[in-house]
């Protein structure tokens, strides 16, 4: 082990004291969520106040001993949930969740910010959605990875947060989520059979257990440069963080 890899092993992720509160109104949300998806996801009131209220105010959480978070880049050209040049300086890991209130502010407001950075060449973003709220999360996952086969994996991402508001679990269904693909012209059968297939299963379980293996059990997450950044933090934070990350490549 080298003693690079051994200093990003002892990073910690800084949660600010809101995100401890809500995270622990999101685990008794979960509990009471019926498996089928019946229930609402929390409101966004819920999360939201983790990071517009109180993000000078931090909890420290030991991170995880298992797994560098840095290991978290793939790079992996193939990748069909990732944008931007495979060697950009920096890379933004997202871990996400469709039911995710904040989640689905996030991407409306501080995504396209992000993607600036993108545009010139600067990052590249890899997006893992993961299942916090249940069934239609990772069902969510499966379509959205689905759409990503057919190269439409952002339109498709968009749609499922679009006006920064997430789908009620009814809009998550295999049927609801096939109509999307439709309407943005994908091909419906060919993303149903891809939708339901074994290696999209494996895929989104992978990325799953890639958030719990870093400890990121609440959502949004994220890693910046392989610095941590959890909750929901004003736009100003992620700026600041990529443009640290940038500095410090040289």
């Amino acid at each position: 082990m080298t003693a690079r890899s051994t200093r990003h092993r002892r990073r910690r992720w800084w949660i600010p004291a809101t995100v401890v509160v809500a995270a622990a109104a999101l685990v008794t949300a979960v509990l009471v969520v019926d498996r089928d998806g019946d229930a609402a996801a929390p409101s966004a009131q819920t999360t939201e106040t983790s990071g517009t209220q109180a993000h000078d105010a931090a909890t420290d959480v030991q991170g995880p001993e298992q797994a560098a978070f840095t290991e978290a880049e793939t790079r992996d050209e193939g990748d069909i949930q990732a944008i931007g040049p495979v060697d950009a300086p920096v890379v933004l890991v997202v871990f996400s969740d469709y039911q995710c209130p904040y989640c689905a502010t996030w991407a409306n407001d501080t995504l396209p910010v992000m993607m600036e950075h993108v545009d010139s060449g600067d990052m590249r973003i890899e997006w893992r959605d993961v299942n916090v709220f249940g069934d239609a999360s990772e069902q969510a996952a499966k379509g959205a990875h689905a759409a990503g086969l057919q190269d439409s994996y952002w339109e498709f991402h968009d749609e499922l947060f679009a006006g920064g508001e997430h789908r009620p679990a009814s809009g998550l269904t295999a049927e609801a989520l096939t109509e999307t693909a439709n309407d943005l012209g994908l091909d419906a059968d060919q993303f149903q059979q891809d939708m339901g297939s074994d290696e999209t299963q494996e895929k989104v379980d992978a990325y799953a257990q890639m958030g719990l293996d870093l400890g990121a059990f609440s959502t949004p997450a994220f890693l910046v440069g392989g610095e941590p950044i959890v909750g929901a933090q004003p736009t100003d934070v992620f700026v600041e963080a990529v443009d640290s990350a940038l500095a410090a490549q040289g």
